[in-house]
């Protein structure tokens, strides 16, 4: 019986040490065994072959992409995000640069301290670039290809043809009428919302515009987030931006530091990126578009203002002697606020306004946008090709 015992012992011993010596095995197996993320650097040539054939291909892309998949994928992701009070893109944009901040200090500090060898400066290097393929592919999936989506004088079939001098001159005269009459009407009716100022208010009422046009433009219809207000709005005035449409959340995000006057329309335009509208001057027009039609006279009177300063900044670029005619006929409620709106940026002019001019050039440059900021003005063909269409 002792020798049973003794015997069974020693087995059941083996069994254990084997036991231990296979888990061993199996966890030495599992931390030298390391994860290889090179593949994914293959998304940057893909979403570069994907944005070559978007660039050629407006009507797939507007058929399939924007008025097709995108419809799902940016009314969903805004859904979820707007659930959210503050700016979750807000967010993400601080920590990202504190991040990248972060990174390029330090690995500055090792390569200069020799704590850092070629080999770890490479891995740091494929990171960063694995890192930018991700988000060069997320970008053009959940919004950047509607940078290649028909026009929306194409989806809403409006003609914009050449224009001439003198439309142009009868754009600006009509629009400067009805800009006058508005800020009177405001005036007269002593609109506690526009007066006081409430950019809560703006953000939440946004939405009122879009639903008023949605029937006769049913591409600017659907569900989506309300537009947020950004807490570093004071940073965005440095860098002379109004308003940012962060795609990876799908929040519209606007700049409260600005003038109220400017609010309304801003909240709109950011609006038209969210329906995926990318192009500058067509978020522009739209934004004008739903102000318009909003029933509050400081949604409307926003729009015209921003519809005027256009107009009118291209009439200037054109014809100086009739901009300065027009110029008289300006009420003085709306030089007073044109007036505002002027000293507000001024404030703010400097190298940092500049450098992110430049760097919006590039960015609007590079997504086929090829007048770079002055895209902003050929919002005035679709003013003109409407005003043609009224006429009638």
């Amino acid at each position: 019986m002792v020798y049973h015992k003794i015997k069974l012992g020693i087995y059941l011993d083996i069994i254990k040490y084997r036991i231990v010596i296979q888990i061993k095995g199996l966890f030495i197996l599992k931390t030298k065994r390391k994860f290889r993320c090179e593949w994914i650097l293959i998304l940057l040539p893909i979403t570069f072959i994907l944005v070559y054939i978007s660039q050629r291909s407006p009507d797939l892309v507007e058929g399939f992409y924007s008025s097709g998949i995108y419809k799902y994928i940016g009314a969903a992701i805004s859904i979820i995000t707007g659930v959210f009070p503050f700016s979750i893109g807000e967010i993400t944009v601080i920590l990202g640069l504190l991040f990248i901040t972060f990174g390029i200090i330090w690995i500055i500090y090792k390569a200069t301290t020799r704590k850092m060898g070629y080999r770890k400066v490479f891995m740091y290097i494929r990171n960063v670039l694995i890192t930018f393929s991700i988000i060069y592919f997320l970008f053009n999936i959940l919004w950047g290809l509607n940078y290649y989506r028909l026009s929306f004088s194409q989806i809403a079939n409006i003609d914009t043809r050449p224009a001439t001098i003198q439309e142009l001159v009868d754009l600006c005269d009509d629009l400067l009428h009805k800009t006058n009459e508005l800020r009177n009407r405001i005036q007269l009716s002593e609109d506690s919302e526009f007066y006081e100022g409430d950019y809560k208010y703006v953000l939440k009422n946004a939405y009122k515009g879009y639903d008023a046009v949605k029937d006769t433009y049913p591409e600017l219809s659907g569900r989506y987030g309300r537009p947020k207000a950004v807490i570093f709005s004071k940073a965005m005035s440095y860098m002379g931006i109004t308003g940012i449409y962060f795609p990876f959340t799908g929040e519209a995000n606007v700049n409260i530091d600005t003038p109220f006057i400017s609010l309304p329309a801003t909240a709109a335009h950011e609006m038209a990126h969210q329906r995926g509208f990318a192009r500058e001057d067509e978020a522009n027009y739209i934004a004008y578009l739903t102000c318009k039609f909003h029933p509050d006279l400081s949604f409307q009177y926003s729009g015209y203002m921003l519809a005027l300063t256009h107009s009118m900044n291209t009439l200037y670029a054109n014809d100086r002697e009739k901009f300065m005619e027009l110029t008289q006929k300006y009420s003085e409620e709306v030089k007073k606020d044109l007036n505002s709106i002027n000293k507000h940026w001024a404030k703010y002019e400097g190298p940092i306004e500049r450098a992110s001019n430049k760097m919006n050039n590039a960015y609007l440059k590079s997504n086929n946008q090829k007048d770079g900021v002055k895209s902003y003005g050929r919002m005035v063909d679709l003013l003109i090709a409407e005003y043609r269409m009224n006429k009638k």
